[in-house]
């Protein structure tokens, strides 16, 4: 495992410590009307069509499912245009030009806590499929037909342990709207006919503890949820290890978490949980880290899905040096991707980007120190898929187990000669599928 620098550490510390700033009236959003499990899609409104704060506008369609598109402000609609996702792929996305009056659809309305907590598994599947509510950490994957599992579940396990580094988004959340994420969670457990909880935090985070120990205790007694620490080290947040590290339940690769009775949620995802149940609202606003040694003013926003990435970074002062001499990077500084130009539009599922200046690194040749093979935790072999992939071996990267790699960079971080090793082994899996 690895330990950061000091320089992130206080990247970190910084936007842990500063209130989140809002920045909910851009002139414009621009909401993505593709992702990447939804390629298709079909709209119900036209250019200069009026809409509404919560308004379905179109659906996205996907292999096995379909996801309704929202306004996430109310205004009229502009054009189809092609903006940078998250993944780095360009995407189509429809402007809504805003009109600042945040005029919500009918559709939106609050419930009160007495039909709340009539509603079924069947209800809150069906709720939040409507709203389109997808994992928020990252995954995009839609959280009905998580929500909706057939298998007995035992323990919910909400991860708040944010390793990336210089992330602090959901630290913030936390801080600032505990009883959010708690009452979400007891929707999740009340869909689910689950009695225990865990919310799982860095051992090193005592201010997440306190909070949420006295939200529990005063606000929420009657709800079994515990709040535990695990380990201040990456990848804890990788589901798996945060599981046996919380419940001593180890999964092993290709098995899902509830087939041995416990599941897992993002921070975002819980809220966007209490959203859509409580105020029937899709995801229109998230918490977002902006930060890195390039930006002149790193913090943590609260934006309009839709917004674009270059309005925020000119709200943090704009770069400290040119933009050519930056790199920027969509998510995390281990698994996020790198894009060429900040006309990047934050979606659902984006939960940051990070700026850092451009250094360029030679690389060497492979030295055979082991350093891959030691940090990786998945226990492969990366420098050995890499060497499969350069030989086009398609039969020993499956044996090597390519496709469980969980791309958490560790592999090109600590590679003595700077290869970028987990890009071979990205590309591994996708050559044998």
């Amino acid at each position: 495992m690895i330990k950061k620098s000091k320089k992130v550490k206080d990247y970190k510390l910084l936007t842990k410590t500063l209130p989140t700033m809002r920045y909910l009236e851009p002139n414009s959003v621009f909401v993505s009307v593709q992702n990447n499990r939804c390629k298709t899609y079909e709209m119900s409104v036209k250019e200069g069509d009026h809409v509404l704060f919560g308004q379905q506008i179109g659906v996205r369609h996907g292999g096995f499912f379909e996801q309704p598109i929202h306004a996430t402000v109310s205004g009229t609609i502009g054009t189809i245009s092609k903006k940078l996702h998250r993944t780095g792929r360009k995407i189509d996305v429809i402007e809504i030009k805003n009109d600042f009056l945040d005029t919500p659809h009918e559709s939106v309305f609050d419930r009160p806590d007495g039909v709340i907590e009539k509603l079924t598994q069947a209800d809150m599947v069906e709720i939040v499929k409507q709203k389109s509510l997808v994992g928020l950490g990252g995954s995009g994957f839609p959280t009905y037909i998580k929500l909706g599992t057939r298998d007995k579940i035992n323990t919910i396990v909400v991860n708040a342990i944010e390793c990336e580094p210089y992330l602090s988004s959901d630290y913030r959340q936390i801080l600032e709207n505990p009883e959010e994420v708690i009452t979400g969670l007891s929707y999740i457990m009340q869909a689910l006919s689950v009695d225990h909880a865990l919310i799982a935090i860095k051992s090193m985070r005592n201010p997440l503890y306190e909070v949420l120990t006295q939200v529990l205790e005063v606000r929420f007694p009657h709800l079994n949820i515990q709040v535990v620490k695990l380990g201040n080290y990456y990848p804890q947040g990788w589901e798996v290890e945060m599981f046996e590290q919380a419940l001593g339940i180890r999964i092993p690769p290709g098995e899902l978490p509830t087939k041995y009775g416990v599941i897992g949620f993002n921070v975002s995802t819980t809220v966007g949980v209490y959203e859509a149940i409580k105020h029937n609202l899709p995801v229109t606003k998230r918490h977002f880290t902006i930060t890195g040694d390039a930006v002149k003013f790193p913090q943590n926003i609260y934006v309009r899905v839709g917004t674009s990435v270059r309005e925020l970074i000119d709200l943090c002062d704009g770069f400290i040096e040119d933009e050519e001499n930056v790199v920027i990077v969509m998510g995390g500084p281990m698994m996020g991707t790198s894009v060429t130009t900040r006309d990047v539009i934050v979606s659902k599922a984006t939960t940051s980007v990070i700026i850092l200046k451009d250094v360029e690194y030679k690389e060497e040749q492979c030295v055979r120190c082991g350093s891959c093979v030691y940090s990786c935790p998945a226990h492969l072999e990366p420098v050995q898929i890499m060497n499969a992939v350069k030989r086009n071996d398609k039969d020993v990267m499956k044996g090597l187990r390519a496709n469980e790699c969980i791309e958490c960079g560790l592999c090109a971080y600590v590679c003595t000669s700077k290869i970028h090793v987990t890009d071979y082994v990205r590309k591994a899996k996708k050559l044998i599928g």
